[in-house]
Parts: structure tokens; sequence; C-alpha cells
């Protein structure tokens, strides 16, 4: 049985009526309890009483990364004897910043993931083979086995990586879903086909997908969606969240974008001048977190980029959906004439049969502009692969850029170094010119 919370039933007006009553309770606490924004609204002369509605909120400053590395305590608004539990970001845009949360926090987060499963067509019949990281200050590994067993579903804490574990655990357990990064499906199936196992077949049936993308922004499935479902058809929910809102944007079996769950987070879309975007233009995901005890935030800037979505969904839903993420805005590349980002560069290796896995670097070259390099890890004949890889490339984005063969094991340990909690497909050196 799918549980729809009430409030996401409501008419889009309705849901920023009760966002907005929710506002002096959010401003209110932060004044009483956050240094950070207590001295915000003090420099910047700002009366808490004035904000009434959510078109109100643009008086407010945004809060940026860098503000949350730069202030990271001052972000806290509990003391520490409150604390349960310390989480990091992944650092994927910078120096990674520490979460702090408390017990209330923490079954926030449960009750959050136990309505992103359950909008996914999670059942109590279910059993999840978790395929992330439980530990190493990871907020989602924990966030997910929370959720699940909110649900009433069974775990199976199996970890990332490790492909005769994965199939171990199937054989042994029977569970019925998967939550993994997609492109760790394709080296299942791989595994699979070379060990003469009969994967379709098996009792899995549907994946929750993390960290990547598997659509486009008309929905239909990318080219590592369609990678997986050519060869296993599982019916595939994709998820977009971040450590910094706590809270996850998550697919319904429509496949449409993911739900915004209104209870949790006010959410805006805006340009590079703070300004709301319109419907159909892409904006930088900005989030406002409700409910948070330890480290709330206040028109927080993820760096996202996405299109967003406003008719109801079929699923009897009526909450903003989103697309998948366009790039993040650091991320932006600038490569003759071109401007890209990195999710479009995969997209075109994930298309090439004879590209086992990569790695894109990104530098800056003695014209002060961005350079190009990909390392990929190649099946066939390298100089005709080249020719292939560089012709996919114009093909696509107009561009092609440099190519370096190295052994696939060796990008494979690029790609998940030691403590690494999520596999690194992009490495951003022009910071180091700067």
């Amino acid at each position: 049985m799918n549980i729809i919370p009430d409030i996401e039933t409501k008419s889009l007006n309705e849901i920023k009526e009760f966002q907005e009553k929710k506002l002096p309770e959010i401003l209110e606490y932060l004044k009483n309890n956050s240094k950070f924004y207590s001295e915000l609204f003090k420099k910047n002369n700002i009366k808490i009483s004035d904000i009434k509605t959510i078109d109100d909120l643009k008086k407010i400053p945004v809060t940026t990364k860098d503000d949350l590395q730069k202030r990271n305590n001052d972000f806290i608004c509990v003391p520490r004897s409150k604390i349960i539990d310390y989480i990091t970001t992944s650092g994927t845009l910078g120096e990674p910043v520490t979460f702090a949360m408390t017990d209330k926090d923490l079954e926030r987060l449960a009750y959050n993931e136990q309505i992103s499963f359950t909008c996914a067509n999670g059942k109590p019949n279910d059993i999840y083979q978790l395929m992330v990281t439980m530990d190493r200050r990871f907020m989602a590994g924990l966030a997910y086995f929370s959720g699940i067993r909110k649900i009433g579903a069974g775990i199976v804490r199996v970890g990332p990586g490790n492909p005769e574990l994965q199939f171990d655990t199937i054989s042994r357990i029977n569970p019925t879903a998967f939550v993994t990064v997609p492109s760790f499906i394709t080296k299942l199936i791989e595994y699979a086909e070379k060990n003469n196992i009969d994967y379709k077949n098996s009792t899995i049936k549907k994946a929750v997908c993390i960290g990547e993308a598997i659509r486009n922004t008309d929905f239909s499935l990318n080219t590592l969606g369609k990678k997986i479902k050519d060869k296993w058809n599982i019916k595939l929910y994709s998820t977009y969240a971040s450590t910094e809102m706590g809270t996850a944007f998550t697919e319904c079996e429509y496949g449409q974008g993911g739900h915004h769950h209104p209870e949790m987070i006010i959410v805006e879309f805006l340009d590079e001048n703070n300004n709301p975007v319109a419907d159909n233009q892409p904006g930088e995901v900005t989030i406002t977190t409700i409910g948070v005890e330890g480290m709330p935030l206040l028109r927080f800037k993820t760096g996202d980029i996405c299109y967003h979505y406003n008719e109801p969904c079929a699923c009897g839903r009526n909450t903003i959906r989103l697309g998948p993420v366009i790039g993040r805005k650091k991320q932006m590349i600038k490569y003759k004439g071109t401007t890209l980002y990195p999710p479009a560069i995969y997209d075109v290796l994930n298309e090439i049969n004879c590209v086992e896995n990569y790695i894109v670097e990104i530098s800056t070259n003695n014209l002060g502009t961005d350079e190009i390099l990909i390392n990929i890890g190649c099946k066939d004949n390298k100089i005709n692969s080249e020719k292939t890889i560089k012709d996919h490339f114009r093909a696509k984005l107009r561009v092609a850029p440099k190519i370096r063969f190295l052994p696939s094991e060796i990008i494979y340990k690029m790609q998940f170094p030691e403590m690494s909690r999520k596999p690194i497909t992009f490495i951003d050196n022009r910071k180091k010119y700067k």
C-alpha cells in the first residue's frame, strides 16, 4: 500500500499556506539558536516579523556552501549534549562540512525515507539489498536503513562493491530491491554474464537509484538507464537528495520526477542573481529546512541545477516534481566555446561499448581556459577506440576532449579510493590555478 501524506495531495496554494504557517517558527528558532543566522538578520536589518510569505524570503540573503565551510560550527543550534550523530558531506564541491544531528533529526530523517521509499512503491513484504556505506560519517546509508525499517520491510546491509557477495546475498536471502548507484548495476550485469548467473530470473524486481541520473530532462531514460533496462527489466526509481537538506525527492511509479515533501523543506529555484526562475527554466535548487533541530538551513543554495514541474501527478500527489540534476553550478565547464556539465560527458561515455570505466579530469591550461582529459579503461584496440570516442563526442557535444587510456583496474582504484563513500567520476583541478 502506497501511503501518501495528506499534505502531498493538497493544492499548491494549500501547500504554500501550510509552509507559510511554519515560517515564523523556523525564523524564531534560527534567531534564538543559530549564531550564523542571528548575525545575518542583524547585519542586514531583517525583522523576522516582516517575513510572512515564501515570496518574502527574497528579503533574506542566501546561504552558500562557502558559508557552511567557513563557519561550520556557527550553524549548530543545540548544545553538544543533545547531538547524537555526527556526519559529514561528501565534499564533492569543496571541503566536507560536518553536520550535527539530534535524536529528533534522526527521527525526521527516518520519516523522510519512509515516505520516500513508499513513494517508490516500497512495501512491508519487500527486502532491500543496501549497496551503500553505513559508516564513514555517511548520512544516506543510515537514512535508508531507518526509513526502510519504518516501512516494516526487510534489509540486507551488504555495502558497496563486491559483485560476488551481492549475488551470494541474492541467492541466499531473495531480496526484492536494490538501493544502489545505478552504474554499479551495469557492473553486476557484466559479472553475471561472465559467470553464467541467471540474474534476469532472480527475485530482484526494482532498484532505488542514488547519486547518478537515470533520466533525461524529458523523463525518458538516459544512456545509463537504458543500458540497465535493455539487459535487466527491473523497475528503476530515481532519487535526489543531499546531506544539507536531509530530505529526498523520490520518483513514484510514473517516473515523472522526484516528489517534493512539503513537511520537510521549502524549495525555491533561483537564477545567478538569486531571483526565481520561470516554470520552464532551469534553476538552482535552494532550500529552507523544516523541523531540523541541530543544523537548520535557511535559503541554502545547493549548487544543483534542475528543472521543476508544477502539474499534478497521476499518483495522486500535487507536489512540485524535480527533474534530474542537469549539473552542478561549480562543475560547469567552458570548453572551446561550448558550455558543458559533467552529466553530458558521462552520457556520451556510457553509450560507447568499448568504454569499461572512466574518470573526467578538468584543469586550467596555459591560456587560462578549461581543459578536459578523460581517463578511460578500454576493452578494445586503443587507436580505433580513440577515434570512435572522439567521433561520438563531436556528434553529441560538438567538441572532442583529450583521451588517456589506462588499465581499467587503475581507473577503478581512482574511482574508489580507500575512504570513498561513493564512486568518483569527476576531478576538478581548476582550483589549483586560482
